[in-house]
């Protein structure tokens, strides 16, 4: 083992310790007084189960930290580091806070289990003495020794006592397997267990802690030599000797004794082995032994918190993250830890903190899964690790970790999970300007934008007519001032469709535009998320209106699938824009857009309560439309109680047939229109006007909509907008696309 100091850098250990801290721990109390009991109530291959079913925990976890560790330059603070350099410092503080005092709390958990040993001399001792003696008595003394011992000599001689507890250890496991059986081999079997035994998910409960310890060397990482190689070799080595470890034991109990007789001693081991005594002197070993790495690593955590000001008082992250020595001995946060193990100590039971560890312990080990997950997903150009895990082992981890965590206590759990959020939002408070997790959740989105829209287009077909949805591209100059478009683009793209809102800068692209753009960007960004919008924003410099329309109809669809539709805005005093709306008809005419022109008003659709829809014999291309439009926006909690008219203008002779077509078009449709709503509007072309016709009955609606013809407006220049002096918001519509409405029994 090289243990030479590196200046500032800590020990400079090798791979040993790594693996002493996880298998010294994993072989810890549990191992030696409730593995009997495990075995007496679920029998040998239910306990093998159990186990299994704990490593497809730890196993993953462990390799996530090897492949997270062989990323990063892994510095002090183990497991919080390879956090909160992935997650971040506000999702790594919440986690590592939570870390530290299961981590310290651990400690006088194992203490309280080192008194435990002692209890087969209780009744010796009281024979001789009368005095009865109490597990406090052991643990309180034998911790105040243990952190004077740590402050003392620091890192050093806890890896060295990990060393002689690891050889005590070997001691009793031998002689626990070289011991002979105490029942007839014809009576073995597999599936025994005692009468009336405990429920299977409470027996995973109590033998769970067992399992968690094979990160305890990733606390050491701050004095580890070359921690990328020491940490994943360390921890898979530990985590795979353990499971082996384990189910061998299982073997050799359900073997040697009867479920009765490891049920009523939870020393049953001690029956089993060649001195029984080894196996108490084993469990205070293995106890000591968690408890110096637990004590080794907690500090350290408690240091790298405060070396990242996580702690809300910036005098105790300067206190806490100084360490002395050349090592950088966290003295001070040790200090803090050895006040927090001797109160649990004091408190003489373990059952409470024990199943509140287990859930940090799990919240941790389910993070660190989480993390390589979203790394493999995401597609991090800065994620190499040069040893790679897969990510489907990562997931799997992951969901085992926080489903088991209900499983094994979900009072607990809930606990646990409430505490987690009320840290994360009070580190939150202080750190508004950090965007933690933004890189990553943007990674994985980008892979799975990436991959569908592949697909989508991979897979593309003619849409049918019946499943048509809107996918708009709406065009301004003036999205700032006239917000008419924004509002009614996020309308349409609330639930249907999606919406693609662009503003337009006239100019050449160089870096005074540029910027100009990104300031646009970041106030249409705002303006999103005033209004809630769920509409994609962005900006195009192009030397003209009509130049910029002709790149974007032939932008791709941001949602995945094409864009099919366009809206253009011109505001009634303001007619300027029409000559340049005509040049972006005919060029979304030609890709076969639908083209809707907004005509805005300072009313901005009143009391969004009425909406007129105008048809005649020339608009039922436009019809379908027009009304599914009309249904879309009612879908909009905005528009909630809103009605729609329909009024079908016609000439006369002509109405009714005109009128037969529409009801048969209202019958086939999934649209809140009934026959009632429909009023007939026949006009003689010698004595009125269907713009006055329109002027009259709908002067009170909030939006008129009506269809267009692309060549009446260019061959009349637009004059066709300009009409019904009266109407306020009209929305004109064209249909580039066969959109048919779905039949309907109604």
């Amino acid at each position: 083992m090289n243990n030479h100091k590196t200046s500032g850098k800590g020990y400079g250990f090798g791979t040993a310790p790594v693996f002493l801290a996880a298998i010294s721990t994993i072989l810890g109390a549990i191992l030696f007084l409730r593995f009997g009991y495990a075995v007496a109530h679920t029998g040998m291959l239910g306990t093998i189960l159990i186990i299994l079913i704990g490593h497809a925990i730890t196993i993953p976890t462990a390799l996530a930290i090897a492949e997270i560790a062989t990323n990063l330059k892994v510095e002090g603070g183990g497991e919080y580091f390879i956090i909160s350099r992935s997650f971040g410092s506000m999702v790594g503080g919440t986690i590592g806070i939570s870390l530290y005092f299961s981590q310290a709390i651990s400690v006088a958990f194992y203490m309280i289990a080192f008194a435990e040993a002692f209890t087969p001399l209780f009744a010796w001792f009281q024979n001789v003495s009368g005095f009865t003696p109490q597990t406090w008595m052991i643990s309180i003394p034998a911790s105040i020794i243990l952190l004077l011992v740590i402050l003392k000599k620091g890192a050093t001689l806890g890896v060295s006592a990990l060393w002689v507890v690891v050889g005590i250890l070997i001691v009793s496991l031998a002689m626990f397997f070289l011991g002979n059986s105490t029942t007839e081999p014809a009576t073995f079997d597999i599936f025994a267990k005692v009468a009336d035994p405990d429920n299977f998910f409470i027996v995973f409960a109590i033998i769970f802690p067992a399992f968690t310890g094979m990160t305890a060397g990733v606390g050491l990482s701050g004095d580890l030599k070359n921690p990328r190689k020491s940490i994943p070799l360390g921890t898979l080595t530990a985590t795979l000797t353990g499971m082996i470890v384990y189910i061998l034991i299982v073997v050799k109990l359900s073997y040697s004794l009867s479920p009765e007789s490891m049920a009523a001693n939870q020393f049953a081991m001690g029956e089993v082995a060649l001195w029984s005594p080894i196996i108490p002197i084993g469990l205070a070993a293995a106890t000591l032994s968690s408890a110096i790495g637990s004590i080794l690593i907690a500090p350290r955590t408690m240091q790298a918190l405060a070396g990242d000001d996580i702690f809300p008082v910036p005098r105790f992250n300067e206190l806490l993250k100084k360490g002395t020595g050349e090592s950088n001995e966290p003295v001070n946060a040790t200090l803090i830890t050895a006040v927090i193990v001797l109160v649990f100590v004091s408190m003489g039971s373990v059952d409470f903190v024990a199943q509140i560890i287990s859930m940090f312990f799990m919240i941790t080990y389910g993070s660190l899964c989480l993390v390589s997950f979203l790394e493999h997903f995401a597609g991090n150009t800065s994620y190499r690790p040069t040893f790679r895990s897969k990510w489907y082992l990562s997931l799997i981890g992951a969901i085992a970790c926080f489903v088991m965590m209900f499983q094994m206590a979900p009072l607990y759990a809930f606990f646990a999970v409430i505490a987690i959020i009320i840290i994360y939002l009070s580190l939150k408070r202080g750190r508004e300007e950090e965007d933690d997790l933004s890189a990553m959740v943007k990674g994985v989105l980008f892979q799975l934008t990436r991959r569908l829209q592949v697909l989508i287009q991979r897979k593309h077909t003619e849409v049918a007519v019946t499943g048509w949805r809107p996918s708009f591209i709406a065009v301004s100059s003036t999205s700032l001032t006239r917000l008419a478009p924004f509002d009614l683009l996020r309308w349409i793209s609330h639930y249907y469709g999606f919406g693609t809102f662009i503003h337009f800068i006239k100019g050449l692209l160089d870096e005074t535009n540029n910027d100009e753009a990104r300031k646009k960007l970041n106030q249409l960004i705002q303006q999103g998320k005033a209004s809630r919008a769920g509409i994609y924003v962005d900006t195009i410099i192009s030397p003209s209106f009509k130049t910029a329309i002709a790149q974007i109809v032939q932008i791709p669809g941001i949602s995945g699938m094409d864009n099919n539709s366009i809206l253009f805005e011109f505001h009634e005093d303001d007619q300027q824009d029409i000559t340049d709306i005509i040049e972006g008809c005919q060029f979304a005419a030609f890709v076969n857009f639908n083209i809707c022109v907004l005509r805005s008003s300072e009313r901005h659709f009143g009391y969004k309560k009425k909406i007129h829809l105008w048809l005649t014999p020339g608009d039922y291309r436009n019809a379908n439309m027009m009304i599914l439009l009309a249904y879309i926006l009612l879908g909009h909690p905005e528009w909630k109680g809103c009605e729609i008219e329909l009024f079908a203008a016609a000439e006369k002779n002509e109405m009714p047939k005109q009128i037969a077509r529409l009801y048969q078009l209202i019958d086939q449709g999934r649209i809140p229109i009934s026959r009632k709503n429909v009023q007939k509007m026949p006009w003689d072309k010698k004595k009125t006007t269907y713009e006055s016709m329109v002027s009259t009955h709908s002067d009170e609606a909030d939006l008129v909509i009506m269809g267009f013809s692309l060549q009446k407006i260019t061959k009349e220049q637009g004059d066709f907008f300009k009409r019904f002096e009266n109407i306020k918001d009209i929305l004109f519509v064209r249909a580039g696309q066969d959109i048919a409405i779905k039949e309907t029994d109604v």
